[in-house]
């Protein structure tokens, strides 16, 4: 191939590739210039903090925002030390050739690829209908008490979905850290515990938070998990107990879309909404990288 060809195939491939990062840039940006746009006017502080009325064709969203925060928090809380302690084994405890861990990551690998929809059949026919009907057996409950739709079930079958992103992510910021830290903590006395707790897992912070809070992000626009495991129609109360259902932006705004029984009348709060909604998600994606700017930077001084 001559160096003329050689420039001319650059020349088209790069052409190529700024041409596809402009088409998605341009869809984003048609996508948010229309929501802004019949959004913006209807997010108000009485939208924000009343719950429906009218059949939700007025009121607010309040409802749906707590139910998607305690939700999110309760992920969360189930997801992290599971995802986290598994990449620890995987990459800090097993062994090279342990038949285990190839069996481990080729399960997170088939996880991750799982349609959202079969993880809501997976948390409804497990955890409601295997643990929920267990636990209401061994306490005693004439009544269905666990054994039905609830956010803790909800926020458990999100915990399944997001711990494929938790465990690489982990894995990633683990494999990061330098080697020769560790190899000189064990030098100087420090068992593999102490070296894992003082340096591997503080060097690998930024990468582990940043996981963390895009599974978060993920986690929180999620609609198919929820649908048969928590998510309430219409629901004006807020949750009050781990089996309460409640709810969801996601849901509110899939029912505002197809059950609304005056589709022009919902739509300046059907925008309201999906702008909330994307708000919120880009907020934590901001997060993710304030997190991981400053963390860097705490660990550079520190080194």
């Amino acid at each position: 191939m001559t160096p003329g060809t050689r420039r001319a195939v650059g020349l088209a491939l790069t052409s190529l590739t700024g041409l596809a990062a402009f088409v998605i840039v341009a869809v984003l940006a048609i996508i948010l210039f229309n929501v802004v746009e019949n959004g913006a006017g209807g997010v108000t502080w009485t939208f924000l903090t009343q719950p429906p009325e009218d059949g939700m064709m007025a009121g607010g969203i309040f409802p749906a925002i707590f139910g998607t925060a305690a939700l999110t928090l309760l992920m969360t809380l189930a997801v992290m030390p599971v995802g986290v302690l598994t990449a620890v084994y995987l990459h800090e405890y097993a062994p090279p050739n342990s038949l285990f861990a190839r069996v481990v990551r080729v399960a997170v690998v088939n996880l991750a690829g799982v349609p959202s929809i079969v993880f809501g059949l997976f948390g409804l026919g497990f955890f409601i209908l295997f643990v929920g009907q267990g636990m209401d057996r061994a306490l005693g409950h004439e009544e269905m008490y666990w054994a039905q739709p609830g956010i803790l079930w909800a926020s458990l079958t999100l915990a399944v979905l997001t711990l494929p992103v938790v465990i690489v992510s982990t894995e990633e910021a683990l494999r990061a850290v330098p080697m020769d830290h560790r190899t000189a903590s064990l030098a100087l006395g420090a068992t593999q515990s102490q070296t894992l707790a003082r340096v591997v897992l503080p060097g690998a912070l930024p990468g582990i938070l940043t996981g963390a809070v895009l599974a978060i992000s993920r986690g929180a626009g999620e609609v198919a998990p929820i649908l048969f495991t928590g998510a309430a129609y219409f629901l004006p109360d807020l949750p009050s107990h781990l089996n309460s259902q409640f709810m969801h932006l996601g849901y509110h705004t899939y029912v505002m879309a197809t059950q609304s029984p005056d589709v022009e009348a919902t739509r300046p709060l059907l925008y309201a909404t999906v702008l909330v909604l994307l708000l919120l998600t880009f907020a934590l994606n901001l997060v993710a990288v304030i997190i991981r700017t400053r963390t860097r930077r705490k660990a550079a001084g520190a080194h």
